[in-house]
């Protein structure tokens, strides 16, 4: 899909030189993926603490 956005030059050459990646589209996808995967890891870590394992049953492994 092609998007035009603009972004702080500053920004996106902090972002490039602290990824090592080259290209603004690779630093934009990985900053796309690693906040999907931070806010899946919200949902689990709402969690903690609410869920009872003792009561879980253990596989039979």
């Amino acid at each position: 899909m092609r998007t035009n956005i603009e972004i702080d030059n500053s920004l996106m050459r902090q972002a490039m030189k602290a990824t090592g990646l080259a290209t603004k589209r690779a630093v934009v996808e990985e900053g796309l993926r690693l906040l999907i995967k931070v806010k899946g890891q919200e949902g689990i870590r709402r969690l903690r603490g609410k869920v009872d394992w003792e009561a879980m049953p253990r596989s039979s492994e």
